[in-house]
């Protein structure tokens, strides 16, 4: 069994993809199940993973109707074998040393490790590094590492059909209180793509993400999930104002 699942969901990011494959490749920790669904692409993404694939057998890759990144995803959670899983997304690509670094805080009782990332541009060139400075920071699937028992044991999946489920996937995380680590490392790269899904406003989907969160605000039981949920719809919106 692979002590890392690492997911990643795929549609056409041709461009990016070979890299992104190999910074996984290439990790100084080794034992990964690398996942990769192609979600429909038409482009040459399909091959380029096929090609991948041949060359590396920790590589699994699985084709399928275009149904959008969070089915992808849940795809990949059926498949997934690992203690551990990750999340990575198709354009982006991970330092040499991104799996040992999170590994090396995670133990027995850990179900969450934290970490930070960079805004990168598409030739590689570094915006910016942000370090975590609290747990409820992100809403990125991403730049974590997850013990599969408590993504399973809280039956936690991305809602289908919809844009930002990445947010809503987050916020069930928070929701279910994860015993959680944090470290100021900056090793995930995050690739500013202009033809990304929410690289344009999206007033619907805006509003659909704004649904899910109040619903599960109606349902919240505790004050801290309430006051989560409030401060995290707050922050959307001014995120969303200004973008």
């Amino acid at each position: 069994m692979p002590t890392i699942s690492v997911i990643v969901p795929v549609y056409n990011t041709a461009s990016y993809l070979s890299r992104c494959i190999a910074s996984l490749v290439n990790q100084t920790y080794s034992d990964l199940q690398i996942i990769l669904i192609d979600d429909g692409s038409t482009d040459s993404s399909g091959k380029i993973a096929d090609e991948w694939q041949a060359k590396d057998p920790r590589i699994e890759v699985y084709h399928q109707t275009n149904k959008g990144q969070s089915a992808a995803r849940n795809v990949g959670l059926l498949h997934a074998r690992g203690e551990y899983i990750a999340f990575m997304d198709s354009d982006d690509y991970i330092d040499s040393n991104y799996f040992s670094t999170m590994l090396q805080v995670a133990d027995a009782t850990t179900d969450c490790v934290q970490i930070g990332y960079r805004r990168v541009k598409q030739d590689g060139e570094i915006i910016k590094a942000y370090r975590p400075k609290h747990f409820y920071q992100y809403t990125s699937p991403c730049m974590r590492l997850y013990r599969r028992y408590f993504i399973e044991c809280h039956h936690l999946r991305f809602p289908e059909g919809m844009i930002y489920e990445d947010v809503v996937f987050s916020i069930d995380i928070w929701l279910a209180h994860p015993a959680y680590k944090m470290i100021p490392y900056c090793g995930y790269n995050y690739t500013l793509n202009t033809t990304s899904t929410t690289s344009s406003k999206r007033p619907e989907a805006e509003n659909e993400l704004y649904r899910q969160l109040k619903q599960r605000l109606r349902k919240a039981n505790s004050f801290t999930d309430r006051l989560l949920l409030t401060y995290t719809i707050i922050r959307l919106k001014i995120h969303f104002l200004k973008s």
